[in-house]
C-alpha cells in the first residue's frame, strides 16, 4: 500500500507558503501574480507550497493543468476538511492518517444536514458533493440566522464568509486546525510558514499562531477580527502582491521577491 504521508521534502524547505486561493494567491494584477509564481518556481528547492482553500480537489487539479499556476506540494481543501498531497499526475490524494479525525467528527452527516436545512430561507445548496462538509450560497437579503442554531444543535460548526457563503463543518475543524495538524505531522517549523488569506473562512488559519498575512482588499470583517494580532501583517498589496510583501516583512526567505 502506498504511504501517502511519506515526506516529500517539504520539512527541509527554508520557507513554506500556506495560502488561500481566491482573492489571495489568485488575486491581484496579472503582473503581480506572475511575479510571485515565477519567484516560487525558481526556488522550488527552498520554497514549499500548500493551498489552503475552500475549493475542492477537482477544482485544484483543473487549476494546475497548464494554466501557469504553480502546483502545490500539498492541499488543505474544502475549508480544512480535506488534507491531501499532490499526486504525480496532478490529482490531490487524501491522506487517511490526517483525515481520520475529520471523518469521525463528521460521521456521514451530509444527508442529515441537508434535510435539516431543506427550504431554509436565503440558503441555496451548492451542487458539489463534498465529503466532510455541506456548503450553501447565502443570500443576505433573505437569510434567517436560525439556521445557525439548527446546525450547532446537531453538533457541527457554521462558517459564514464574505457574507455569501455558508459552510457546515465538523465541530472544531477548519483551515487553522488542519494546517497545524499538517505542519506538525510533517515536522515543519511553524515559524517558517506563512499563512495568507482574505476572507473570514481564513480567520482560524491566520490566528493559528504562524506568521500570517491578510492581503490588501481583504474582507473588512476579517481585518477587524485580526486587529492587534502581533503575528499578522495587514498588507497593502492586493492578492499576490500582499503575499510577497509579507514574505519580505517577516524575512521568511533569504532571497525575497523584490
Amino acid at each position: 500500500m502506498r504511504d501517502d504521508t511519506k515526506d516529500t521534502g517539504i520539512a527541509g524547505k527554508t520557507f513554506v507558503l500556506a495560502t488561500d486561493l481566491d482573492g489571495t494567491f489568485l488575486g491581484g494584477t496579472e503582473a503581480d501574480r506572475q511575479g510571485l509564481y515565477d519567484w516560487i518556481e525558481a526556488r522550488r528547492d527552498s520554497v514549499g507550497l500548500v493551498f489552503v482553500t475552500g475549493r475542492d480537489p477537482a477544482f485544484i487539479a483543473h487549476l494546475c493543468e497548464g494554466r501557469g499556476v504553480p502546483r502545490p506540494d500539498y492541499v488543505i481543501g474544502d475549508v480544512g476538511t480535506t488534507i491531501a498531497r499532490m499526486g504525480e499526475h496532478g490529482q490531490p490524494q487524501p491522506i487517511p492518517e490526517l483525515e481520520a479525525q475529520i471523518a469521525a467528527l463528521w460521521d456521514d452527516a451530509g444527508g442529515r444536514v441537508r434535510a435539516a436545512l431543506d427550504g431554509a430561507p436565503g440558503l441555496t445548496l451548492q451542487p458539489t458533493a463534498f465529503r466532510y462538509r455541506v456548503s450553501y450560497d447565502l443570500d443576505p437579503a433573505h437569510y434567517d440566522a436560525s439556521a445557525e442554531a439548527t446546525i450547532r444543535a446537531m453538533g457541527h460548526d457554521v462558517l459564514i464568509s464574505d457574507n455569501r457563503f455558508f459552510d457546515v463543518l465538523p465541530k472544531g475543524i477548519s483551515k487553522g486546525p488542519s494546517l497545524l495538524r499538517f505542519l506538525d505531522r510533517f515536522g515543519i517549523d511553524r515559524a517558517r510558514c506563512l499563512a495568507a488569506g482574505d476572507t473570514l473562512n481564513d480567520l482560524s488559519m491566520l490566528l493559528a499562531g504562524v506568521p500570517a498575512v491578510a492581503v490588501g482588499g481583504a474582507e473588512k470583517a476579517l481585518v477587524a477580527e485580526l486587529a492587534g494580532a502581533p503575528h499578522v501583517h495587514l498588507a497593502e498589496g492586493i492578492g499576490a502582491a500582499g503575499i510577497a510583501e509579507a514574505i519580505r516583512t517577516f524575512a521568511l526567505h533569504p532571497d525575497p521577491q523584490r
